[in-house]
């Protein structure tokens, strides 16, 4: 099968301009949904956001809590405030941070393919145009900066691999801002140093593999009450005991057979998370499948009929392809285990919490998904491609031109 000449040359002429393309698409996109939600959005949790910003922004108070694992985003919008833009200012700032997320995205994934832009641009147009992304620049939630950060440290991540001590300057700082986003942001830092300690693995010398986990070991006091600081604020309990796949919707739930054992008081918040499991496997058990079944399937209860079918559609053959990406050689390893290790550090914290109505937890770590899919079906393609674009020739065209016939 081959393309007729005439797609074929339209083609050739939209693909030199594919990234001006793109860079349209996301500007209209962004316009799009400014219209859509009539400017900045404030929703559920916005009220607590802004109160937070504006502390900071009036009175430069941090106030302790729950809200404080958020920090980076308060910082974020009071620096809008201060400025006396409100809400309009922090949406132009999400929307500028998102502008440089997207262009590290296609960049980052340049990288991996030695320059080739077919995976770059297949990335980048499924972050712009997933409907569930985008939208977020305009919310007054965490969710836009987040995605943000998840992507520039992708973007940063690959730039390592040159070994200059600027690009590892910037890995660190975009991996601890990512990290002050979200109480979950230490995942991309987590996956940052998973693929680390892989790459010290396969080294021919293991000293530096030993140290590492000599390292570890020393620090695991330290990185258990992290661990214990980031759950104090969370009743996992509460809703272990209630059941929920989805919090606060009694509709998808998970029943109990018989009394559950719960941990006794005074338990710290992770070895709480360790007693039940050990003390109630199989509840435990159909909890994190049932979790893990909503969190990627994608057909969550309140979505609608075509926003199921465009999950189911796009994003399940994305995790496919994604997932026989991390088995190919001819891409930097780090970087795939960097991109999995994203993914699946998500996957375990929202199997071992509880998932949202919406997709303010899966979003962010589809930019991982869509990168590793894109480099697996422009790698199959590659091979392929040479046959089906080249154009049709009509016998005079293909038949050599003859030294006595007149040139025209």
């Amino acid at each position: 099968m081959r393309i007729p000449p005439l797609f074929y040359s339209f083609g050739q002429r939209l693909w030199r301009h594919h990234p001006a393309l793109l860079a349209g698409l996301w500007v209209l996109l962004q316009l799009a949904y400014l219209r859509k939600f009539h400017g900045p959005h404030f929703a559920n949790d916005s009220a607590r956001y802004l109160l937070y910003a504006a502390g900071i922004a009036e009175r430069g108070y941090f106030e302790p809590g729950h809200n404080l694992r958020y920090v980076l985003y308060p910082v974020f919008m009071s620096l809008w405030l201060r400025l006396g833009l409100g809400w309009w200012g922090i949406v132009a700032g999400q929307v500028a941070v998102s502008a440089l997320a997207t262009r590290a995205l296609y960049r980052g994934t340049r990288r991996l393919t030695d320059g080739r832009r077919g995976a770059a641009a297949l990335a980048t147009l499924l972050f712009i145009a997933w409907p569930d992304i985008q939208q977020f620049n305009v919310f007054l939630l965490t969710e836009s900066l987040f995605i943000s950060l998840t992507a520039l440290s992708f973007g940063a991540f690959t730039r390592v691999r040159g070994g200059q001590t600027t690009d590892w300057s910037w890995l660190i700082v975009v991996l601890i801002l990512t990290a002050l986003a979200r109480p979950n942001g230490f995942m991309v830092g987590l996956a940052a140093g998973l693929a680390g300690l892989d790459a010290l693995r396969r080294r021919p010398g293991r000293r530096a593999w030993r140290a590492a986990l000599l390292a570890l070991a020393l620090l695991s006091p330290l990185l258990w009450a992290a661990l214990n600081h980031q759950l104090a604020t969370y009743y996992l309990m509460d809703t272990y005991q209630r059941g929920e796949l989805i919090f606060r919707y009694q509709l998808w739930a998970v029943h109990q057979a018989a009394p559950l054992n719960m941990p006794p008081p005074g338990t710290g918040p992770a070895a709480r998370v360790l007693y039940f499991g050990v003390h109630n496997p199989v509840y435990l058990g159909r909890l994190m499948l049932g979790k893990l079944f909503v969190f990627v399937s994608y057909l969550k209860p309140h979505y609608s009929l075509a926003h199921r079918l465009l999950g189911a559609s796009v994003l399940w053959p994305a995790y496919w392809l994604a997932a026989r990406a991390t088995r190919r050689h001819s891409v930097w390893r780090p970087a795939r285990v960097f991109l999995a290790a994203i993914f699946l550090l998500q996957t375990a914290i929202i199997m071992l919490t509880v998932d949202d109505w919406d997709v303010r937890f899966l979003a962010p770590v589809l930019a991982a998904v869509f990168v590793l899919a894109a480099l697996e079906l422009t790698a199959w393609l590659a091979p392929r491609a040479a046959s089906w674009l080249r154009p049709h020739q009509s016998p005079v065209l293909a038949e050599p031109l003859s030294p006595a016939r007149p040139r025209l």
